[in-house]
């Protein structure tokens, strides 16, 4: 038994000394091909390269921009995915320019995680020498979220040192773009520019000594001498999804808006243009209202929406709005792709919270005066459509991040609107905070640490914590609470049995579990048609999710148009076999008045059977009609045989 411990010890030792004999051999024969490369440069590539390094595809867009721009220039460059490069051969590179993003923790993209990592180790190897590079000229631009504070284009930052370290020369100074603050696109085309005439050879600096042929002369800081003027941009007002390729020129003043206290305003000219196109319209510096497709529908008598079906709104007196189109997350279902302002905390100029509610009621009520003469809308309707009576706090961004949300909700309900605040679960002393909602939610995107991460991609670092706290200050609220589910399938509809330990944390009144709208590919969003599951998906989802509760909550209502469906707290809403989901409004408005407390089930209304889990309605309102759209598609052209 002795012997055959010592043969296995051996044979053990034998194993760890050959690999690593093995692992040293190579290490030492790469850092030989280094240091050869560093005493004797190859011949460099007469064509520059451009690397980009990107997560979301942003990065990938600005260099194949720049691209475009320097063959136009008649400069010749190559494009180049790092994944498919030898970083062995930099030292053969007689340009190099970098557009790199920076992604989760200050760390670059997986895509040039190898690139970034040889560049570092080399820099830090003595035997390597600060001469690798010292053929190659460089520029880099980083392209960040300026809400990630200190690792904010972190990976820009260490690729310019790094390439400096190794002896490569840098002929433009590094330019940091920012991708939440809507000035990404000016900045880099300044940049590109100050790239271009480098390389024309008609670079000034500050010395009066010219750069000529991409070789700096001296170490004078970079002065722009030059009057061009911009190219002439046919397409002014550009999609928000669209701003990472494109932006307005600086002649029609894309430039940041600075007040006289030092706080921007958090609406740039770039992004309002944008969001007007798109039919936003903007109050103020801050927040915007648009009209909701269900509230046109129902005036057209077409149907309402879920919350119509669940809770009794009129979806036609439902004005949708937003105090902060700034947010702290990034999720990958935005509605905006991201390219709303990004945040921890307010920084930017404020507006009165009565000036915000008028300014959206006079706003709303223009937009339902455009529905005037439009098919199926009577007068009566109309009518009332220019009461609101309703307002949804979630049109985009974070609505509770506006630190006069208080005053924004009592000036809401003195008109007797009732309000559905929506809220990221990342400001749970905000929610503590709140005065009574008519309705409160909690988005909650995941039930995993590690996929809310993925999912929604917030900036706090104490993000889980946050969410989990923002959970707990349900319990204390007496007025109606809900968590909302959005199921991505792919990225959190395997995640049963965590969602439901979430239940007891908060015990909301309701559950409202929606499948993901899907809002089109963008460059920071990759989901497809593929992620968006079927109601079937949804209902069995939420049929699976009450039966684990063992009665506490059960299947109460579903909106089939939405794909959406609720559950509701048995021992609250539901008396006598009857469910109670739906609101008695002016039982509420009254309620806030008195200054009284008062809890969710003293404002509530039962629910109609139509609206109810199971009718064959669907959650469709019957005294609406029922519109299909009429769909003629061509048939496809047969091949003709000759």
């Amino acid at each position: 038994m002795t012997s055959s411990s010592s043969i296995h010890t051996r044979l053990a030792l034998v194993a760890l000394l050959s690999a690593t004999t093995f692992y040293c051999i190579h290490k030492y024969r790469r850092l030989k091909h280094l240091k050869s490369l560093s005493l004797n440069p190859s011949v460099p590539s007469t064509r520059g390269k451009i690397f980009f390094i990107s997560q979301t595809g942003t990065s990938k867009a600005l260099a194949q921009r720049l691209h475009k721009l320097l063959e136009s220039n008649g400069i010749a460059f190559d494009l180049v995915d790092p994944r498919s490069y030898e970083p062995e051969d930099l030292p053969k590179e007689a340009l190099a320019i970098f557009v790199a993003s920076t992604w989760d923790g200050g760390k670059p993209p997986k895509d040039g995680e190898f690139l970034v990592e040889w560049l570092s180790e080399s820099a830090e190897d003595f035997r390597v020498g600060s001469l690798l590079l010292s053929g190659c000229r460089f520029g880099v631009f980083g392209v960040g979220s300026g809400g990630y504070g200190e690792t904010y284009n972190a990976v820009g930052k260490e690729l310019g040192r790094r390439m400096a370290g190794l002896g490569g020369v840098e002929i433009v100074p590094l330019g940091e773009g920012d991708v939440d603050d809507g000035e990404l696109d000016r900045v880099f085309q300044e940049w590109c520019d100050g790239v271009v005439r480098v390389l024309k050879g008609s670079y000034v600096q500050e010395t009066n000594e010219v750069v000529k042929n991409g070789v700096v002369e001296s170490d004078g800081e970079y002065v722009d001498t030059t009057d061009e003027e911009e190219e002439d941009d046919s397409n002014d007002i550009v999609d928000l999804e669209d701003i990472a390729g494109k932006a307005p020129s600086k002649r029609n003043g894309v430039v940041k808006v600075v007040k006289g206290d030092g706080k921007k305003e958090m609406v740039t000219p770039v992004i309002r243009a944008s969001l007007t196109k798109q039919g936003y319209k903007i109050i103020g510096s801050h927040s915007g209202v648009k009209i909701c497709r269900w509230t046109k529908s129902q005036l057209r008598g077409r149907g309402g929406c879920y919350k119509h079906s669940f809770y009794g709104i009129e979806s036609h007196r439902c004005m949708e709005t937003t105090p902060s189109l700034a947010c702290a997350n990034k999720c990958v279902f935005c509605w905006r792709h991201h390219t709303n302002p990004v945040g921890k905390s307010w920084q930017w100029k404020m507006d009165d919270p009565k000036e915000i509610v008028k300014g959206a009621l006079d706003l709303h009520m223009k937009m339902i005066k455009q529905m005037k003469g439009v098919p199926g809308v009577t007068p009566e309707k109309l009518q009332e459509g220019l009461t609101p009576r309703h307002c949804a706090l979630s049109l985009v961004g974070e609505p509770i991040m506006y630190p006069e949300i208080n005053a924004l909700v009592d000036e809401l309900h003195g008109k007797r609107i009732s309000t559905f605040l929506v809220t990221n679960a990342q400001f749970p002393e905000k929610i503590l905070m709140m005065k009574p909602i008519t309705q409160l939610y909690v988005s909650v995107d995941a039930a995993t640490k590690e996929s809310l991460k993925a999912i929604d991609r917030p900036l706090f670092a104490d993000f889980w914590e946050r969410f989990i706290d923002s959970l707990k200050a349900l319990q204390v609220k007496q007025q109606r609470t809900v968590y909302r589910l959005t199921l991505v399938k792919g990225w959190n509809t395997e995640e049963l049995e965590a969602y439901f330990n979430l239940f007891s944390i908060g015990k909301p009144d309701f559950i409202e579990i929606k499948g993901v709208t899907y809002c089109g590919s963008s460059a920071t969003s990759k989901l497809t048609m593929e992620n968006v599951p079927w109601h079937a998906d949804v209902k069995a989802f939420s049929e699976a999710l009450s039966l684990k509760s063992n009665g506490e909550y059960e299947v109460a209502c579903e909106h089939a148009h939405s794909c959406c469906v609720l559950l509701g707290r048995t021992d609250k809403f539901k008396v006598d076999g009857k469910w109670f989901t739906w609101i008695d409004y002016e039982k509420f408005h009254d309620l806030v008045a008195s200054g009284e407390p008062f809890t969710s089930k003293d404002y509530m209304a039962e629910t109609p059977s139509w609206a109810v889990y199971g009718a064959e309605e669907g959650g469709f309102d019957p005294e609406q009609l029922r519109y299909k759209k009429e769909r003629h598609h061509h048939p496809k052209p047969q091949a003709v045989l000759a």
